[in-house]
């Protein structure tokens, strides 16, 4: 039969995954699009509007 689990265990577990998960989430937060290995084009330059 299984025992159960003293106070203390439940509360180490349960910090433990929150570390973890919080660990994950930086992680995920912190990855980014790569970057391109060529610069953007420039972009084109706008007409301007003419107030007839």
């Amino acid at each position: 039969m299984l025992e159960r689990p003293r106070a203390a265990e439940r509360y180490a577990r349960g910090i433990a995954a929150a570390v973890v998960a919080t660990a994950c989430l930086l992680l995920a937060a912190n990855t980014g699009p790569a970057q391109s290995a060529e610069p953007p084009a420039p972009a084109p330059p706008s007409v301007p509007a003419t107030g007839e």
